[in-house]
């Protein structure tokens, strides 16, 4: 029997030379100089150059003229040094060549329809390399990232073991649950009309293995969300590192959560970090000061309230004094160098960015290099205008923005502007990690659905801030629970939380949200039921994985991370998915289609 390869196309050097070897794989290029033929012949290892010498006749001969780029060959012979002239300094074996003696066709290639050259097939677009992505797969910074992400999850993995950590695989196939997006639905062939889900994360059974002892529980979960695509979130499909701890409170989880967080971005990235444990930023504070709940801490650009400076001045700026007296506030923003890099048409796409979060408008006052104030409200606002200038420390040649209105409607206005101004000034320095907590979010906020209507804000199994006494005794609105996220360049890569395990604390919680505890038994239960017997305290979170390597390599697509990924539609356009089905099928599910 013919062996196919004794060596991979990435592995000989000097060392080699002499030796006998077989070698199979892709030819990458075929060049023919003043009769000797020169094949790179490549694998997933690297590439080889072979060279045939016309002078042999026969088969060889025949076989060499044949040749054409992604045809797969199995070559023989003896590894030689290359001339001085001829090495390659960029690849590992570019000191070698191979001297063929015996050529076999192992299989003939299609023109292909984009070059699998890492430069020219860019040029191709995503829809045709998506629709052959086996080929797309055959380039070397595709199968680089693959190969980078199988040792990420590697390290993961090892992590956790040593840790002491149990890796649990849990349903696939299950019911469906308001985790808060739409569930994948799978019809049930033996149950007529009933439906099956797949799981949108692991969350109730990984804290049912917390009930049934396992208490270090981690996975890399599959999760299934009917959610649209876009460029941070693959369609339909991710994977998270799933983990849950017994006995803990948050700041144990963080302490497990760090290190491994770390390990990963000095590993996979070239992104340097503070030597300090991950900030921890309250969830209020946050929204004030950076408007978001997801910051990007890369540059330092706060918000500020100045009621203050309003109240205790002869500011007559109706719309400053009407949101504070409608219980609103007014937030101030200096950005550095603003005045003198911001055009008017640069003013008005931020005005359109804050009124999109909500906002009337975007006031604001230019501080030109000779101090003079250039704004529409500079007169309205009297002798408060340079305490403001001063409280958010702007100087000649910066811009400040203002929002006044609702707390939140600012909040928003003012984080997006703050957003798009980093993007605008370069201030989103790729170079550096910048890893945060936020902390203490609210449990409770007023329906987004039924006005007036309390429910909850997040994960409303979240244990409250305080307990069962919180619940009975404060505002609801006042009542922090133990919910945290993890933060990475303004991307959220986690949710977490300490777990409301008490059944009477739970029953309390869903009824200031207006739920009975008929209401609560119908939907949870079997989690209710399993408390009862003796739940222990747990908590824990899941990064995103596909997320957090996305950000950590720079990809400019969630999609580069994926062999086989959905394209920005939804769609498998390699394996047309969705597709129709059969009569027969639907018959067999007890479903019919019912078209608009």
């Amino acid at each position: 029997m013919v062996e196919y390869r004794t060596h991979t196309c990435g592995a000989l050097t000097k060392e080699d030379i002499g030796k006998d070897i077989t070698l199979s794989g892709w030819v990458h290029s075929r060049r023919d100089h003043g009769g000797i033929i020169f094949i790179d012949l490549r694998d997933r290892y690297g590439i080889t150059q072979i060279t045939i010498d016309p002078t042999q006749k026969g088969s060889l001969e025949e076989h060499a003229e044949q040749l054409r780029n992604e045809w797969v060959i199995r070559v023989s012979g003896k590894v030689i040094s290359r001339p001085d002239e001829m090495i390659n300094k960029k690849i590992p074996t570019g000191e070698v060549e191979i001297e063929v003696k015996e050529l076999e066709i192992l299989n003939k290639s299609a023109v292909t329809p984009f070059s699998l050259n890492d430069e020219k097939s860019e040029e191709a677009g995503e829809s045709i390399r998506l629709k052959y992505r086996y080929l797309d797969l055959r380039r070397k910074k595709i199968q680089n990232l693959l190969i980078e992400k199988a040792r990420f999850i590697e390290m993961i993995r090892n992590y956790f073991k040593k840790e002491g950590f149990i890796e649990v695989q849990t349903p696939i196939l299950t019911a469906s649950s308001p985790e808060g997006a739409r569930d994948w639905l799978v019809p049930s062939r033996l149950y007529p009309g009933e439906f099956y889900a797949l799981p949108q994360a692991p969350q109730q059974f990984k804290q049912l293995l917390m009930v049934g002892g396992f208490d270090k529980y981690f996975q890399i979960a599959p999760c299934f969300r009917d959610e649209d695509p876009r460029k941070d979130r693959h369609f339909g499909e991710f994977y998270q590192l799933d983990m849950e701890m017994s006995f803990v409170h948050q700041q144990d989880v963080f302490e497990i959560m760090e290190p491994i967080m770390r390990q990963l971005t000095q590993e996979f990235s070239q992104k340097k970090m503070d030597n300090e444990s991950f900030v921890q930023i309250p969830w209020k504070e946050a929204m004030t000061t950076y408007g978001s709940d997801k910051p990007d801490l890369r540059f330092d650009m706060k918000i500020k309230d100045v009621r203050k400076c309003i109240e205790s001045s002869d500011c007559e700026f109706g719309v400053f004094r009407g949101a504070l007296q409608d219980g609103g506030v007014v937030h101030a923003m200096s950005v550095k160098n603003g005045g003198t890099q911001f055009s008017r048409s640069d003013i008005d796409g931020l005005t359109e960015i804050a009124k999109s979060k909500g906002a009337k408008g975007l006031a604001y006052i230019i501080i030109k290099e000779d101090g003079e104030l250039q704004s529409p409200i500079v007169k309205f606002l009297g002798g408060c205008t340079q305490t403001i200038i001063d409280c958010v420390g702007a100087k000649p040649g910066d811009i400040v923005f203002f929002g006044a209105d609702k707390w939140r409607v600012v909040c928003d206005a003012l984080g997006a502007v703050r957003s798009a101004c980093g993007e605008k000034l370069g201030l989103k320095d790729p170079t550096l990690a910048k890893w945060a907590w936020i902390v203490d979010f609210p449990m409770y906020d007023y329906s987004e659905i039924e006005e007036g209507k309390i429910d909850f804000s997040h994960n409303p199994f979240t244990m409250p801030q305080g307990g069962l006494e919180a619940l009975k005794n404060k505002d609801p609105l006042e009542i922090l629970g133990q919910q945290y996220d993890l933060i990475l360049n303004g991307l959220e890569i986690s949710s977490g939380a300490i777990r409301n395990h008490r059944p009477d604390i739970m029953y309390k919680a869903f009824e200031i949200a207006g739920y009975s505890k008929k209401d609560v038994d119908e939907k949870f239960g079997h989690m209710i039921e399993a408390f009862s017997y003796g739940a222990p305290p747990h908590g824990g979170n899941a990064p995103g994985i596909d997320r957090l390597f996305m950000e950590l390599n720079d990809c400019d697509s969630i999609r580069d991370i994926y062999a086989f990924p959905k394209d920005g539609q939804g769609r498998d356009a390699m394996m047309s998915a969705p597709s129709n089905i059969n009569l027969d099928q639907l018959q067999e599910l007890h479903l019919k289609i019912v078209k608009d």
